[in-house]
């Protein structure tokens, strides 16, 4: 039986140790995790973490192919491979969204080509019903990049009571705010805070209400996270993310000549914003670190379409994120793999990508450590959990360039950038990828 060995620091969401992983590369699972021997196939430099999961990318393929030349699954996974990410979930505002079984099961078809595990979510717009099988979904409360979106709440009841005890990830800005903001000078003005904590709260009464499991995407207030935190410790079954451009840029950093770069919905806030979601990300009060990834050209970004790339920097925002705001490697595992693990493992039952999605099969126990040769997912270095890997060195700096990117859209706004620390190797399943 063949396999791969990995030694070095190891840092999983409960502790930090020095180990020896072994992987089954016939199985792609990690076989063994033990005591380091001073000989393996990788001896690492820096720290080892569970693979890094995104659970909020736009790799913009479908069947339609209209929207391949800003990315597609090969492109959108090379970029997550250098930015350490093993495994995405993809936004359905395509074209051709999956709103039925029959575009999702095409969509999924089209998304085997990817590099890394690649999850759906299907999409909810007016007049949709729920899929016959279990996959995560995504509403838009309010316009934002495509057409899948409601114009009222009244409207968006009205289709979301269809998918009671359904997985949904809500876009949270309501369309009555944004309409009350729509003349005013710039794109933060017109979007405001108030429509973003407005259309929370409205998430959150459904989540209740119709006992989903609900996700709020790209938390991007201070306010908008307090009503979460109110919400979860009343029993509300609600979860949250958090962009890597709402923790490094703020409204104050705009200028004319970045201002359509770093354009996106929801806005940009304020730096007491920005300094505040990066100590709940790190206090856990916000549950997963994604990107948001949008690859929009430069030509489509020039006529202010909104969204801006980040999955090739992912791994280095984690390494500034312990360098330069004092997260802990236990912290960066939790909200990178642990966390988004726990999510997209509730999809992914098989250790066959192929099968993502179905939910028809038993779901084997994700608590405590694997066991024999049960694929366990995502999210933790221990026996029997998908051997994939993200190597960080946190002492070795990188300078972003459009020369160091590989997403097909060819630019990244942290283009100039120098981040202390890098991606040195991309694990999937076995697989290296060694970045020079």
């Amino acid at each position: 039986m063949k396999r791969l060995s990995v030694e070095g620091k190891i840092a999983n969401h409960d502790r930090e140790f020095d180990g020896r992983i072994e992987i089954d590369l016939t199985s792609g699972l990690i076989e063994n995790v033990s005591p380091v021997t001073g000989s393996a196939d990788i001896l690492a430099k820096g720290i080892i973490f569970p693979g890094f999961v995104d659970l909020h990318i736009h790799a913009r393929e479908d069947a339609s192919g209209r929207m391949n030349y800003k990315e597609d699954y090969i492109t959108c996974s090379q970029a997550a491979i250098n930015g350490g990410v093993v495994a995405f979930a993809d936004m359905p505002n395509t074209p051709t969204a999956p709103v039925n079984d029959e575009i999702y099961e095409e969509k999924k078809e089209i998304a085997k080509k990817s590099l890394v595990d690649a999850t759906v979510y299907a999409a909810i717009g007016p007049g949709t019903e729920p899929l016959s099988f279990r996959v995560p979904y995504k509403v838009y409360m309010g316009p934002s990049v495509g057409n899948l979106y409601f114009a009222s709440q009244w409207e968006l009841e009205e289709v979301i009571k269809k998918y009671k005890g359904k997985h949904i990830s809500f876009h949270c800005e309501s369309p009555e705010v944004m309409q009350k903001y729509k003349d005013e000078p710039t794109h933060e003005r017109q979007r405001p805070p108030g429509a973003e904590s407005t259309a929370v709260e409205f998430a959150l009464e459904l989540i209740q209400k119709y006992d989903l499991r609900g996700k709020i995407c790209h938390t991007s207030s201070r306010e908008t996270v307090e009503k979460i935190m109110a919400a979860k410790k009343s029993g509300v079954a609600v979860t949250s993310e958090v962009t890597l451009h709402h923790l490094f840029f703020d409204e104050g950093m705009l200028t004319r000549e970045n201002r359509i770069w770093l354009e996106v919905n929801p806005p940009l806030r304020s730096a007491r914003d920005r300094t505040e979601l990066i100590h709940a990300l790190k206090l856990g009060e916000i549950d997963y670190l994604v990107t948001d990834h949008a690859p929009h050209t430069k030509e489509d970004k020039e006529k202010h379409v909104s969204g801006m790339p980040g999955l090739d920097t992912y791994g280095s925002f984690a390494a500034w994120l312990m360098k330069e705001q004092g997260f802990s490697a236990r912290d960066i595992a939790m909200v990178c793999a642990y966390n988004p693990g726990k999510f997209v493992n509730q999809f992914s039952p098989s250790p066959n990508p192929s099968h993502q999605g179905r939910g028809k099969e038993e779901f084997p126990p994700l608590d405590g450590e694997g066991k024999g040769g049960v694929n366990r997912g995502f999210g933790c270095i221990a026996k029997g959990y998908v051997g994939s890997l993200t190597i960080i060195d946190p002492n070795q700096p990188i300078k972003i360039s459009k020369f160091n990117i590989k997403t097909k859209c060819g630019w990244s706004p942290y283009e100039g950038i120098t981040f202390p620390g890098r991606v040195t190797h991309t694990i999937i399943r076995g697989k290296v990828y060694e970045h020079k």
